[in-house]
């Protein structure tokens, strides 16, 4: 189905819980959040029956997100659900990996096509300052037993944040070289209570190739722009969702663990599917697709997000 300005929507982000079992900085307050009672959220029946619905509307590739989805009991299960569904071609997971290790075999068994690994830094007392609860060796751990259960092409997903990790830039770029992964920088978003953190936070995925000019850009990649160095095993991808939005390629609808479809991450616009079935809930779906904006206003220090959520209760 296209959008009111001619996109064709085809990738549907599904927020399984608002939980984590982290609190990144940039993500949650450090008390957290007031979470979604078990019975506000969708079953996992329900959340197949969206996919579904929104196959039909022409969605091909699903990605099961939180909070931390694996924080959800049950999630292998689901995501054996969604796979099964018809028009599925890809089923993909976005994790923090600290609890993957035990359940990455199962996981690809149950069908999950791609994981992406959500890691701000490669130190080891850093990563308990980011996410203030948690261990970058339970990370790491969960990476090693994704490439073990036969995960391909992992991504690694780095938010950019001036004077906190930019000074990993290069350490981050030389795991691209030595190994056969896709490191993403992504521009910090002011949304939440990082809208009000300090400008220098913000910084431009430039700072990426001004730390590594033997990069040399390959192509595209969904929203990444990517790079590649010499004798590189892996590649870099630059996601610019601040300084050079890319609204005008953007393919996506999220759908929230207690059943809001957000057309836009930064609009507060939302459309109930909780509760409609069969051709109600296609109905909602594509009344949500026809209100896609037609980019979003960010800018750090002047224009924040309009969406009244932190980013765990959406779905990153």
């Amino acid at each position: 189905m296209r959008d009111g300005y001619g996109r064709t929507i085809r990738y549907l982000r599904l927020s399984v819980t608002d939980k984590c079992n982290c609190r990144c900085v940039y993500c949650m307050p450090a008390t957290g959040v007031p979470r979604c009672r078990h019975e506000d959220l969708l079953s996992f029946e329900e959340l197949t029956e969206v996919v579904r619905a929104a196959t039909t509307l022409g969605v091909r590739k699903v990605r099961v997100t939180g909070g931390e989805p694996l924080a959800r009991r049950g999630v292998v299960d689901l995501c054996r659900m969604v796979a099964a569904v018809p028009g599925v071609e890809e089923l993909d997971m976005t994790t923090n990996a600290t609890m993957l290790a035990p359940v990455a075999a199962d996981l690809r068994a149950a069908g999950v096509s791609r994981l992406n690994v959500s890691l701000d830094t490669l130190r080891s007392e850093r990563y308990r300052q980011i996410t203030r609860v948690g261990e970058l060796s339970d990370a790491l751990a969960g990476i090693r037993a994704a490439r073990v259960a036969g995960f391909g092409h992992l991504k690694i997903n780095c938010v950019l944040m001036g004077g906190v990790n930019d000074d990993e830039v290069a350490d981050f770029v030389d795991l691209a070289r030595r190994e056969p992964v896709e490191v993403r920088f992504i521009e910090l978003m002011p949304m939440g209570e990082c809208a009000l953190w300090p400008r220098e936070r913000f910084v431009s995925a430039d700072v990426v190739l001004d730390a590594c000019p033997e990069l040399v850009r390959i192509g595209t990649g969904g929203v990444a722009e990517l790079y590649r160095g010499p004798g590189f095993a892996g590649r870099v991808g630059l996601i610019r969702a601040v300084s050079h939005r890319f609204c005008s390629a953007c393919d996506r609808i999220r759908v929230t663990a207690d059943g809001r479809v957000k057309p836009c991450l930064h609009s507060a616009d939302e459309v109930s599917v909780r509760g409609l079935r069969g051709e109600e809930l296609e109905r909602a779906l594509a009344r949500a697709i026809l209100m896609k904006p037609a980019h979003h206003e960010l800018a750090p220090g002047a224009r924040p997000s309009a969406t009244p959520r932190d980013m765990n209760e959406i779905g990153g």
